[in-house]
């Protein structure tokens, strides 16, 4: 199981991780990254690290549990 942590004093709102995780990512008003749902299936998961890789700020951390 994994959390996902997002800095939005961070997030840049490049939109990298809605693009790769859109079940789990989306941008508020002001197009910064919000958090929709925490993965709960391995490819989701996957997913979400990558877009974590992909994330030109680097405001994505995902927390191993």
């Amino acid at each position: 199981m994994v959390h996902v942590n997002v800095d939005v004093d961070r997030c840049v709102g490049a939109g990298q991780c809605v693009l790769t995780a859109s079940d789990v990512f989306d941008q508020d008003d002001d197009g910064l990254v919000t958090v929709l749902a925490q993965p709960s299936d391995p490819s989701t998961v996957e997913t979400v690290r990558e877009a974590a890789v992909v994330c030109p700020s680097m405001a994505i951390t995902v927390v191993e549990n």
